[in-house]
């Protein structure tokens, strides 16, 4: 079975597709999420793990669109803990780093650290592509912010633990398919929707009264801009429950109250 990630060996993406698919998928690099959406779509890999949303930092927005655009099928979720360590080439000290690297979403979890630095921030694609780099180039001048996992797989020293601003930081992540369920026998009780409405009054609260109605429970809420459309909104939803007939019924008249109504996935809740 492949899998594609973003990112290299010991990344976060790495040890979700590991944890969920077990450690003997083979794991396809990407750097970005552009190029694991399509390895899906040309059929390169069978599946994909890219990140949606963090505790800290919010949803990842281009994602959510990234699946839209390509029709891909969320079918399963995972969240880990994010635990950021400051990495270094063996022997080299705090004094002696100029610049700290990492990847973009990493760098803001870690704001606070970082103000205090006065170091010189550099984005790059990867958390664990910058271990790599400074490994094999032994660079003694830059330090990395990635996983634990990295520093043991690159052979570098951490020299600061956890220093994520919120120490509790998970990352919600979500395994893409170009087709529907990877396992049809599993009870599916969450889905992932996507709703454009009339622009009119009430309408978004009609909806969630539909929901209300039938014990279907919202988890998540994220408008999108319609880009063809200044001012106009799609949501994005994430609903869970536990009667697959309530969800059935749900939708059915949540169909009557959208201008568009598109389901990404229903699939296995991992927080129920």
């Amino acid at each position: 079975m492949k899998i594609a990630i973003q990112g290299i060996s010991g990344s976060y993406h790495d040890q979700v597709a590991k944890i969920y698919f077990g450690n003997e998928c083979t794991i396809l690099d990407c750097m970005t999420f552009d190029d694991v959406v399509l390895s899906i779509k040309d059929g390169v890999s069978d599946f994909g793990v890219m990140a949606i949303e963090n505790s800290i930092a919010g949803s990842l927005i281009p994602n959510y669109s990234l699946i839209d655009k390509n029709n891909l099928k969320i079918i399963g979720e995972s969240y880990i803990n994010i635990n950021h360590q400051l990495m270094v080439a063996p022997g080299v000290k705090i004094d002696d780093i100029k610049t700290i690297s990492s990847h973009p979403m990493a760098l803001l979890q870690c704001k606070d650290f970082l103000k205090n630095s006065n170091k010189l921030i550099l984005e790059d694609k990867d958390t664990a592509e910058v271990a790599k780099k400074i490994s094999k180039n032994n660079l003694t001048d830059m330090a990395a912010i990635a996983s634990k996992k990295a520093a043991e797989i690159y052979g570098l020293d951490i020299i600061e633990k956890n220093i994520q601003t919120i120490k509790n930081n998970e990352t919600r992540f979500v395994i893409l398919s170009a087709e529907d369920s990877l396992n049809s026998n599993i009870e599916k009780n969450k889905a992932s929707l996507k709703l454009i409405l009339n622009h009119s009054n009430g309408s978004l609260a009609k909806v969630l009264n539909i929901f209300n109605d039938n014990n279907i429970n919202l988890t998540k809420i994220q408008s999108i801009p319609v880009i063809e459309t200044p001012w106009k909104y799609s949501f994005f939803i994430d609903v869970t429950f536990t009667n697959i007939n309530d969800y059935t019924n749900a939708i059915k008249n949540v169909k009557l109250s959208s201008e568009l109504f598109m389901e990404f996935g229903l699939y296995k809740s991992e927080k129920l």
